[in-house]
């Protein structure tokens, strides 16, 4: 995706709500990547996510010599070098991935030969000195430039050492490092850091991911005794990303919405899950299913809190800008060692504060905010991706700000402003003049509208096949509620219960079927018990909410696509790229949806066809009403082709 630079946020105009699937966590894709790569056969790793980071890491480990794979679908195969790189001269660039550089600096040593990692200037201003006396005292001969910066040189050899002592105040990625690396020595090693320890979660990641590919670890407090025994390969799926989940957990808050955050748990490896307590404590709901964690805000607002961030740095950039849409003083302590991340976090969030009016001021180890009226502007993101997505978050919520340098997002979340500003759209929330990319995932949809039997799911379907299209059968999502419903008992008619399941039931519609909780349903969704119950479902307004919510989500992800229902273009995408409305007659509608449905007779299916209509007609929420701007077209004498090819010469020019 392109985006203007800079790149004007739309301000809400109402709370957000909506649902979001986000990437895998980019901490765990890199340290699962460098066990795979260390491993002694082929891993698989599920989903992975795909951004500047850990394609630096993706690269640095096949420089390694380890074979990497990637199979599609967030799937990626890794085949290990049993903890043997290749030997030197090899130069790693790390880009701008802390993880990248400090990660492979030690997995480097246990090569031969000279091993060179480098990276953009950006982390070539970052400090490398900790680590290079780390490894000096392991024996290993380490150098950097001016003696704590990159490129940095290590020449491969065992260590001597079996035990290391670390400052444990400045970066965790330095022990991280080192712990990955240890299981490949034949003595394996102990670490102890010395200091306050920082980010203490994110080594516990470390750990955890370590031991999942089979790592013997001993963790206590400032102490790690690692066994040498290698890594053996896995299967592995990765997290989403907990850090992403803040920037949509805190518009939830700040905006007095609900967001969704679905495959997340509050048990997850990722400190940064810690946030949601953060917020629940500025007066939020925090809400856990099976399947996903919902953030509501508070009808009266954020209030500010005192908080000490120490072990969710990462989310410092996130609080500071909701601390400026909540009632009084927010103190962040803790956090000092942050000023040496991608950019300063400490100083870079308050001097953007304060230009856009708001009282904010540097403390030596964080900040203090005080929340009010934003006067707008546009803000630096010192081509920090935390940054830019932090202050998204203030621009949905107070409005009248822009995002410089935009592109910086992908470093870790290369879809970021499509998926937020998507869901805004989705809310009806965005201004429909502004030409961001809220729009764009609706400017690319399709809409095949029309009544039950007019062929519009046949017609979307041979549609997309045709263009080469994603496509959504949005009645099938329906069906899947009420099959739902029957399977666990909740009568079709209780509209609270059905509202309720209908927010945490797990469903996916794709070309492969139609699965409920992981059960493939795709024929008995078109049963007739289904078919009977349906329509209670589809009145219901608030099942009606959640699936459009989740259908405005799909063509965000899927960046548009071919999708059939009673409502896409009158309701769901009313600013669509094109709008059919297909129709026929009632004899003919009734014939085709008794082939369909083999079960009833014909003249079963004409009746209930009758109330059908009579209900998406009549019903209060988001009746069936043709679009002004539609294309009508009346099916009952033309084939499946000849509706296609009239929709196909209807398609405005891209």
């Amino acid at each position: 995706m392109t985006t203007p630079d800079p790149l004007p946020i739309p301000r809400l105009t109402a709370p957000i709500s909506g649902a979001v699937e986000l990437p895998g966590s980019k901490s765990i894709t890199n340290r699962a990547l460098v066990c795979a790569a260390l491993a002694d056969g082929v891993s698989r790793l599920q989903n992975v996510l795909v951004s500047d980071d850990t394609e630096a890491m993706i690269h640095g480990i096949t420089a390694l010599g380890a074979e990497v794979t990637d199979e599609g679908d967030g799937h990626h195969s890794i085949r290990g070098i049993a903890g043997r790189p290749a030997p030197g001269p090899i130069t790693v660039d790390a880009r701008q991935s802390g993880t990248t550089s400090r990660f492979l600096a030690p997995v480097a040593a246990l090569g031969i030969g000279e091993y060179t990692i480098d990276g953009a200037d950006q982390l070539r201003a970052r400090p490398f000195g900790d680590l290079v006396d780390a490894l000096r005292s392991m024996g290993i001969d380490a150098t950097a430039t001016e003696g704590d910066r990159l490129p940095m040189h290590v020449v491969g050899a065992r260590a001597v050492a079996r035990r290391v002592s670390l400052r444990a105040d400045v970066s965790s990625q330095f022990a991280s490092g080192l712990l990955l690396a240890a299981p490949c020595l034949p003595w394996g090693l102990e670490i102890e850091l010395v200091g306050d320890i920082v980010s203490q979660p994110y080594l516990d990641m470390t750990v955890a991911v370590m031991r999942a590919f089979g790592a013997n670890v001993e963790a206590d407090v400032g102490r790690y005794v690692v066994d040498g025994g290698g890594y053996h390969p896995r299967e592995y799926r990765i997290e989403p990303d907990a850090s992403t989940a803040s920037y949509f957990f805190g518009l939830a808050a700040a905006s007095g919405g609900r967001i969704d955050v679905r495959g997340l748990s509050t048990a997850s490896l990722q400190g940064d899950v810690g946030f949601l307590g953060v917020l629940e404590e500025m007066g939020a709901t925090i809400e856990e299913t099976a399947t996903s964690v919902r953030v509501s805000g508070p009808d009266s607002g954020l209030r500010g809190i005192d908080v000490n961030l120490a072990d969710l740095s990462d989310t410092a950039p996130t609080l500071a800008a909701i601390a400026a849409c909540a009632e009084g003083t927010t103190a962040v302590s803790g956090v000092g060692f942050i000023r040496n991340k991608e950019s300063d976090r400490i100083a870079g969030p308050v001097r953007e504060l304060v230009r856009l009016g708001i009282d904010a001021t540097e403390e030596p180890d964080g900040f203090r905010i005080v929340g009010g009226d934003v006067d707008g502007g546009v803000v630096a993101t010192y081509d920090d991706h935390r940054m830019a997505m932090a202050f998204t978050v203030l621009g949905l919520v107070k409005g009248g700000i822009s995002i410089e340098h935009p592109d910086c997002v992908a470093k870790t979340f290369p879809d970021f402003f499509s998926t937020i500003l998507g869901l805004a759209t989705s809310s009806s929330t965005a201004s429909e003049s502004d030409p961001t990319p809220a729009t764009s995932a609706a400017r690319r949809v399709i809409a095949i509208d029309g009544p039950s039997g007019s062929g519009k799911s046949t017609v979307a379907k041979a549609l997309a096949d045709r263009l080469g299209l994603d496509y959504l059968d949005t009645g099938a999502m329906y069906r899947a509620v009420a099959f739902a419903a029957l399977r666990y008992d909740v009568d079709p008619s209780d509209t609270d219960a059905v509202a309720s399941m209908a927010r945490t039931i797990d469903i996916d519609v794709s070309p492969k079927g139609v699965f409920v909780e992981g059960a493939d349903c795709t024929v008995e969704i078109r049963g007739p018990e289904v078919t009977r119950a349906v329509s209670a479902i589809a009145a219901n307004p608030e099942v009606r909410a959640e699936l459009q919510a989740r259908q405005r989500e799909w063509a965000t992800r899927k960046g548009g696509g071919v999708i059939e229902g009673r409502d896409i273009g009158s309701v769901v995408f009313p600013n669509a790229r094109a709008k059919f409305f297909l129709t026929a007659r009632s004899e003919v509608r009734a014939g085709r949806r008794a082939k369909e449905v083999t079960d009833l007779d014909y003249e079963t299916v004409a009746a209930d066809l009758v109330r059908r209509d009579t209900a998406d007609s009549t019903r209060e929420h988001n009746p069936l009403v043709m679009a002004d701007d539609a294309v009508v077209i009346e099916t009952s004498s033309l084939g499946i082709d000849a509706v296609v090819d009239h929709v196909v010469s209807q398609l405005p020019e891209d």
